[in-house]
């Protein structure tokens, strides 16, 4: 008889696509993809598409065992299963712990997208041997998974670490959370689609910025200007680090992690944005704190850590 390989489904809901993976118990990805988040549609429709992807692995794998589903998604709650009215998918309140498990009639565990990242990151990526760091998502919005003292924060609604709403600017954009001023709005692709609207404004004779159409931006665009010495380009993202590094000093204030770890799809700029952002964070840190927290880019491929984290949550 051939012993069968236990996987667990590792999903990371974005708000623009999804990724997915078939995971072992020791970290190894068998098999990866994304598919389209569509968040503007019924929920039921994300989930049958899911399901059209695992059944087809699991066609294709006789030998694979589907032991259980993790879930990373926006405002995911690891306590109720629910995904809450997250801010950049219309679902509404989803028990998507439930319904996977009437799906697919597995264990099905939930966290937030963030959270997800962050145990990536502690179980097989650079923070394997902290205790206590913050993980910052860079997608279609900010999140931020947070470690203390090697454990993850998940406070008492499993609402802790919604850095991306702290207010950096008063009176600032307003932002879908009902709040203004949120750091997501200033770091996040939609922010950074705000911000190059605004220097658009302020720079109409600007050449690289009048070839930008803010919804069809993509980071690999500026980091080629920035790489080509256009200086409208370094002034997008010195701008953004700064408030990213405002609202890492705030977080640090309260915290003092070892690490800010920055994950997502805007991390693939690397130095071009995470240099700025450390200069940025010395001048906004106090005096104790100066010299003392690194600020790193995660080395897990993009999507990887959020799959890596949720599928451990069936690990553990």
């Amino acid at each position: 008889m051939i012993a069968m390989k236990k996987v667990v489904l590792g999903i990371d809901i974005g708000g623009t696509n999804t990724v997915y993976g078939f995971i072992g118990q020791n970290g190894n990805i068998f098999h990866s993809d994304e598919i389209p988040t569509h968040g503007n549609k019924p929920v039921d429709n994300f989930i049958n598409r899911l399901g059209e992807k695992l059944n087809s692995f699991l066609t294709d794998n006789s030998d694979f065992k589907l032991c259980g589903i993790g879930v990373g998604a926006p405002n995911g709650n690891h306590f109720t299963g629910i995904i809450q009215d997250p801010p950049n998918l219309s679902w509404g309140d989803v028990d998507i712990v439930t319904l996977l498990k009437e799906k697919f009639n597995c264990d099905v565990s939930l966290t937030n997208d963030a959270n997800a990242a962050a145990l990536g990151e502690r179980n097989y990526g650079i923070a394997s041997d902290m205790n206590d760091f913050v993980v910052i998502t860079l997608g279609t919005g900010l999140g931020s998974g947070i470690f203390t003292g090697g454990l993850l924060l998940y406070g008492t609604n499993s609402l802790a670490g919604e850095m991306g709403h702290i207010s950096i600017a008063q009176n600032g954009r307003a932002c879908s959370c009902g709040l203004k001023g949120c750091l997501e709005m200033y770091v996040s692709a939609k922010g950074i689609k705000e911000t190059v609207i605004e220097f658009q404004k302020d720079n109409p004779d600007d050449d690289f910025l009048s070839s930008l159409e803010p919804e069809l931006i993509d980071g690999k665009m500026i980091d080629c200007a920035i790489d080509d010495g256009i200086e409208s380009a370094i002034s997008l993202y010195e701008f953004t680090a700064d408030k990213l590094a405002y609202g890492m000093a705030q977080v640090a204030t309260i915290l003092s992690p070892e690490a800010f770890i920055i994950y997502g799809g805007y991390s693939q700029a690397g130095d071009r944005l995470l240099g700025p952002t450390r200069i940025a964070l010395e001048t906004y840190l106090m005096d104790n704190l100066k010299g003392k927290i690194k600020v790193l880019q995660s080395g897990l491929p993009t999507g990887q850590a959020g799959i890596l984290g949720a599928a451990s949550l069936l690990w553990k």
